[in-house]
């Protein structure tokens, strides 16, 4: 089953995170509070995958009016290649189209080879015209990534 993602789902969304190889969480971002004031922020956007009475899947989505964005895609381990994350990718879409969103985009790590060949295989486009750039604004908001 797919739905929108709640406050509610947390626990769960974050235990899911920590079993994924490789997945940075931030300290501020990813807490509870950031979580909360995300889906404040973004109402009806995010969306996760139950399965067996447990999240099996998650999206962070949302948009700043002109571009929508997708954040920590995940599917347990033993879930994957069962179309979750094409379901979950279809949700957000419809979402951001509701709100008329027009451009979607997202991040993937250059060494995340699973995530980078599932969105090639959906159809997404690697960008290689830009560059990407950040700047911290709070040094608290460290990430940590799951060995």
């Amino acid at each position: 089953m797919i739905r929108a993602m709640t406050i509610d789902d947390y626990d769960q969304v974050k235990a899911l995170w920590m079993t994924i190889h490789g997945f940075g969480i931030r300290s501020v971002d990813d807490s509870r509070e950031g979580i909360e004031m995300f889906l404040k922020r973004n109402p009806d956007m995010s969306v996760v995958a139950i399965e067996d009475d447990r999240v099996v899947g998650a999206i962070l989505c949302g948009h700043d009016g002109r571009r929508g964005c997708l954040y920590h895609v995940c599917v347990d381990e033993k879930y994957r290649m069962k179309g979750i994350g094409k379901e979950m990718v279809v949700f957000c879409m419809n979402a951001l189209k509701s709100e008329h969103i027009n451009k979607v985009s997202l991040i993937a790590f250059t060494k995340n080879d699973i995530g980078n060949a599932f969105w090639h295989c959906i159809g997404w486009t690697e960008r290689e015209d830009l560059n990407y750039y950040d700047f911290t604004l709070n040094e608290a908001n460290i990430t940590a990534f799951n060995s």
